[in-house]
């Protein structure tokens, strides 16, 4: 394998891979504008080149990583992945070609088995061929360092093989199947000098939507980021027939399309800022995130500062705070005994200004002569309880059997009557009732 093979090395072996192809042009070339795509006038082109380091930045895209590619505001890089596929992958090149616009692509190496013209194709028309893993597998995330291995040097051995003489051509960058990133594979990845490929917008053309769909959203989310890496898949229909109209359209709005290469000893880096792998970096005009960090001052000749003794912390009348002398004044503690809040004194109200309130009289207080209520409190009672009524026997009825069987009547006449105001109170009061009261007509 040849990952495998390159292991182990620490210089940056891609840099030695692509060396021999910065006379060819396929690294490194000079930009290709509108005004230079004969026969295409209204051709966007391809602004600039920009050349980057795999092991400075290891990982771009802020859909998943902090980084982007450091592009000026409105410029796009066009990005491919899952080829080659002879039937849409030509109709791709074909309008490339005829705008003049270079691009990344990240191939699948079974697919480049299968179809090995096809990646000879892309670096033959200059674009950049980066991986995919082998069998794109949508587990990655969930691989051991073993499997992710084999994923990645097999993707990259098949590619080369597709290659032939010319796999020197294959840049160190890798995209994650599904954007399934993790700690493993990144790892690895970086170990091996290979850049991860995410994405700062996609155009969901994987999804089964029409190509004017793919059109608006790679559109609404171009103006929404400002610049960025777009997504696409070169495999699809619909990305073959929403292409066109997306360059036209970047190209009226005013975008503008760089080609990414990767770093050689021979074609350094472009020089950047840190600020500038940001998708928008902090100005003058916005406040940043973070505070300033803080200098590392050295103190040279720095004497030492008298430091407090006892007796400057002592309140008192210029005596030290001694303990013993004290003991009766302070707690057991050493602690001084909290003073008198200065709270205002009671204030007295002289007699002669209280006005004097009538008393009221003994009979507001009184019941009427002939009722008698009982009152029964306490806490809630079941439903059946909520309504009673209290019967409190005559001392006359209960000395003459005339008068007791006149109660008696009396006391039936009280429980049907009580019965109709229990129906009726329940559909006037849901609650329990506190106060129960029994009114009832004396014996004249």
């Amino acid at each position: 394998m040849i990952g495998k093979a390159l292991t182990g090395l620490r210089t940056p072996h891609w840099a030695f891979l692509c060396l021999g192809l910065v006379g060819t042009g396929l690294f490194g070339s000079p930009s290709v504008l509108a005004a230079d795509c004969p026969g295409h006038p209204d051709a966007i082109g391809t602004s600039r080149t920009l050349v980057v380091d795999p092991r400075e930045h290891p990982r771009i895209g802020t859909m998943q990583y902090p980084q982007t590619l450091p592009l000026a505001d409105h410029e796009v890089v066009l990005s491919f992945d899952d080829g080659p596929l002879p039937r849409n992958s030509n109709q791709i090149l074909d309008i490339l070609a005829a705008n003049c616009v270079k691009a990344t692509f990240f191939e699948i190496g079974h697919m480049a088995q299968v179809y090995p013209e096809g990646v000879r194709k892309l670096v033959e028309a200059g674009h950049s061929v980066g991986t995919h893993s082998q069998d794109h597998p949508l587990t990655m995330n969930h691989m051991p360092i073993e499997r992710v291995r084999q994923e990645v040097d097999e993707g990259i051995a098949s590619v080369k093989a597709a290659l032939g003489a010319n796999d020197a051509a294959l840049a160190p960058f890798f995209r994650v199947p599904g954007l399934l990133r993790d700690d493993v594979v990144e790892e690895y990845l970086a170990s091996q000098g290979i850049q991860i490929w995410s994405a700062d917008f996609p155009a969901d053309d994987w999804r089964h939507i029409s190509s004017a769909r793919v059109y608006e959203l790679a559109m609404k989310r171009l103006e929404e980021k400002g610049k960025g890496i777009l997504l696409l898949h070169d495999i699809q229909p619909r990305t073959v027939a929403a292409l066109p109209r997306i360059l036209r359209e970047m190209k009226a709005r005013g975008y503008r399309i760089v080609h990414v290469v990767p770093a050689t000893p021979g074609n350094p880096a472009t020089p950047t800022e840190p600020q500038d792998w940001q998708l928008h970096p902090p100005s003058e005009n916005v406040a940043i995130s973070h505070w300033p960090k803080i200098p590392d001052f050295v103190y040279a000749d720095a004497g030492a500062l008298p430091g407090l003794s006892l007796a400057d912390l002592d309140w008192r009348d210029e005596r030290t705070i001694t303990l013993a002398e004290d003991r009766g004044k302070w707690s057991g503690r050493g602690a001084p005994m909290p003073q008198p809040a200065p709270w205002p004194a009671w204030w007295t109200v002289p007699s002669d200004s209280v006005t004097a309130l009538p008393i009221p009289a003994q009979g507001i207080f009184g019941i009427q002569e002939g009722l008698r209520v009982a009152m029964r409190t306490g806490g809630p009672r079941p439903h059946h309880e909520q309504v009673a009524v209290a019967h409190e026997p005559d001392p006359v009825e209960s000395r003459h059997p005339r008068h007791a069987m006149r109660g008696k009547h009396h006391q039936g006449r009280i429980r049907q009557a009580a019965r109709h105001t229990k129906h009726s109170i329940a559909h006037v009061h849901r609650g329990p009732l506190k106060h129960l009261v029994q009114v009832r007509k004396r014996r004249a």
